[in-house]
């Protein structure tokens, strides 16, 4: 009985708090909610333009749509600019909410495009080898930018952009269908995938790389994802997992604690990238372009997992 409760009571502060946070998308407000305990104000949320590794323009946005189309630039010479349709920042409706608490999803990522997906998909195109002719998954993609920078810079054999939301997965289908020239050989799919999914075995043990950005905030998922990067890296042969994300108090450690749980090895860096620590040291010396920013909020260390 006391199991039941407990489950009960996790899935309700889930809840709870994915619907703190897509109110606070919608209605713009944050001086009246209590902000020492959700950390609303210091989530590492789209502000601005976040890092700007990776230089966007709005193409088409009409001023009564919910979505947005915009063009990427990825910094390699000769790589392809990528658009992407998005929905426009800090709008949701009933239905997201709906989806949020029907499949005890995250949803955030359909709100916005969070900072360390720019971050992540900067150091794939960075370190472009570590991709090539392999077979590479990302999870919980949001749109699917940096999955989609690896398809179209990095001769990756394959690239599944995953995540466990159905309308997410059915932007990142629509933003694969738009950019379809942009990837050569390499083959590109969108799939829905719950970390908590008990049979993957079509999936199990074949993927070289799996990457991730932001996916550590609800520490309630940690154990299912852990798992699943557990049981989605290959057995034989070298693979790993590449996650960008802040470390946010003790988050991070206890999904680095879930990670060991699994029999895996992991390294943390800080410093992973020169251009990346100058923008973050620019924010940190007092640059307004990212109100609030905090690096214990804000700023994505580089988390390299392996067997």
């Amino acid at each position: 009985m006391e199991t039941n409760n407990s489950s009960s009571n996790s899935k309700a502060s889930a809840s709870s708090l994915r619907w703190e946070i897509l109110r606070r998308a919608v209605l713009h407000r944050a001086k009246n909610t209590d902000e020492s305990q959700l950390g609303m104000k210091r989530i590492s949320r789209k502000a601005a333009k976040g890092f700007n590794l990776i230089p966007c323009q709005l193409l088409h946005h009409d001023h009564d749509a919910r979505d947005a189309r915009l063009c990427y630039t990825l910094p390699v010479q000769g790589s392809p600019k990528l658009v992407l349709t998005q929905r426009v920042d800090d709008t949701a409706d009933l239905s997201d909410f709906e989806m949020c608490n029907r499949y005890n999803i995250d949803n955030t990522g359909l709100v916005c495009q969070w900072p360390s997906e720019d971050v992540l998909a900067y150091f794939c195109l960075s370190h472009a080898y570590m991709f090539r002719s392999k077979r590479v998954i990302e999870l919980g993609s949001g749109y699917g930018l940096a999955g989609l920078a690896i398809a179209a810079a990095t001769e990756a054999l394959e690239v599944v952009i995953s995540d466990g939301n159905p309308q997410v997965v059915d932007y990142i289908q629509h933003n694969i269908n738009m950019n379809s020239g942009a990837f050569g050989d390499t083959r590109v799919k969108s799939m829905n995938l719950h970390w908590h999914q008990k049979e993957i075995s079509n999936l199990s043990h074949t993927f070289d790389v799996i990457v991730a950005s932001d996916c550590t905030f609800f520490k309630e998922f940690h154990k299912d994802l852990a798992r699943i990067t557990q049981l989605l890296l290959k057995n034989v042969g070298p693979s790993e997992a590449i996650f960008v994300s802040p470390k946010r108090g003790n988050s991070l450690d206890k999904f680095l604690g879930e990670i060991q749980d699994n029999g895996l090895l992991f390294s943390i860096t800080e410093s992973y990238d020169t251009e990346i620590l100058r923008r973050h040291q620019c924010f940190m010396n007092g640059d307004d372009s990212w109100p609030g920013y905090e690096k214990d909020h804000c700023y994505p260390l580089l988390i390299r997992i392996t067997r």
